[in-house]
């Protein structure tokens, strides 16, 4: 797209905004100021670097296109390369399993900030900063429960394992100069009837209580609910009441999965709720279909609701957006770059939005003018200002990312056996 035609829309465009009091630079100013939290584990289905076991735990990863990331350096690739195809800088959110184990076998209860050097090291050089994960799932004691396991032995191995985990997230924020936000998601549930609903949260409360006893000072916790895992369909252990109460209890950050709720259920309207009660909200952005299939995030209603609600309620500063999809059935690398783009041009709609000229409507009961505003801004000019925001990142704008991932595809992944 030739950079002269880009200008003229954008002119065209900023003029348009103006004239209902948006100003389209300072929208992309702010868009700068945004930084997804990409997921490692999109490049290889879930897998790390652990071991070559298939995934359980509630959890699974379908399609079988080929040329995922097998090993550390496979990965570190495709997402340098992903990082070349988004405009803005990003952060990189990692799973336990994707340590640098080196060739040794390092259980989950004996992981240290050592086996994550290297990725400090390699995101101090590619100017991204880490998130962090435990990981439950995909282990010889995982079964159906793990932190809320009546098992001693097993609860205490999972929750020296979160400890551990804690630990490695202070030393990657304490190194990047940026608290690390660690997610923890556990699988815990039943696949049929239970009687014992209370005696696995009850255990589960006393494991989180346990974990975080020790205090830090460079990470930041976050608790994942989730309806159901596969195997698991009857009952969760932690679920959305579950985390709502215990992170509004211990001022933890409650982290949204736009998969992990009933179809029905609106993640956008949960924002403002939860922000009056917590001091943070991480969100896991994905795309369910019919249920948590975790399909490859694209811009529709949920997550435009979602990201104008962000804006809506003044919470950019509070809202930490991750991305959460694994679709192995399709280009890997492709998969990333729809489901980030797909994010950034929902929030960049939602801060070209008319905020203040809104509210005075509603303020004013001006129920036509508000619903008439609302739906002009479905069709303005908005996809000219993404443009000039991909242009002045130097990314490829509208879909010249396809023929360069095609190109990484025929001289990098088709080569992977």
């Amino acid at each position: 797209m030739k950079t002269e035609n880009i200008e003229s829309a954008y002119a065209y465009a900023k003029e348009r905004f103006a004239a209902i009091g948006v100003d389209t630079d300072a929208a992309i100013a702010k868009m700068n100021e945004i930084h997804l939290s990409l997921h490692c584990w999109q490049a290889d289905d879930v897998a790390g670097f652990e071991n070559a076991g298939s995934l359980t735990g509630g959890i699974q990863a379908t399609g079988n296109y080929p040329g995922k990331a097998r090993n550390i350096d496979e990965l570190r690739a495709d997402i340098a390369k992903v990082k070349t195809l988004l405009p803005g800088t990003h952060r990189l959110n990692l799973h336990e399993i994707y340590g640098d184990f080196a060739g040794e076998r390092v259980d989950r209860d004996q992981v240290e900030p050592r086996h994550f050097e290297s990725w400090m090291q390699w995101a101090k050089e590619n100017n991204m900063k880490l998130d962090f994960n435990s990981t439950s799932f995909s282990h010889p004691k995982s079964g159906s429960l793990s932190l809320s396991n009546p098992d001693k032995g097993i609860r205490d191995f999972w929750i020296e394992h979160t400890k551990r985990c804690r630990a490695v997230a202070e030393e990657i924020g304490k190194r990047q100069g940026d608290p690390c936000i660690m997610n923890l998601w556990i699988h815990d549930g039943s696949k049929d009837i239970t009687v014992n609903r209370m005696l696995y949260r009850s255990l589960l409360k006393d494991s989180l209580d346990e974990i975080f006893a020790q205090k830090y000072d460079n990470m930041k916790d976050c608790l994942e609910s989730k309806v159901f895992g596969i195997g698991l369909e009857s009952y969760t252990v932690g679920s959305s009441d579950f985390y709502t109460a215990y992170c509004a209890q211990n001022n933890k950050i409650v982290t949204l999965d736009t998969g992990h709720f009933h179809p029905t259920e609106s993640v956008a309207d949960k924002v403002s709720s939860l922000l009056l009660y917590v001091p943070e909200l991480m969100l896991h952005v994905s795309r369910p279909v019919r249920w948590d299939s975790d399909h490859v995030t694209i811009m529709n209603d949920d997550t435009l609701d979602l990201c104008r609600e962000i804006v809506r309620c003044n919470a950019i500063d509070r809202v930490h957006i991750g991305l959460d999809y694994f679709d192995a059935s399709i280009n890997r690398i492709g998969a990333y770059i729809i489901g980030a783009r797909a994010t950034q041009k929902c929030v960049l709609l939602a801060l070209l939005e008319p905020i203040e000229s809104l509210r005075k409507y509603e303020a004013a009961d001006k129920g036509f003018e508000r619903l008439a505003m609302l739906e002009e801004l479905k069709s303005m000019p908005w996809g000219a200002v993404w443009d000039m925001y991909c242009l002045r990142n130097n990314v490829p704008v509208g879909e010249e990312y396809i023929a360069e991932i095609e190109s990484y595809e025929a001289e990098i992944t088709s080569k992977r056996n």
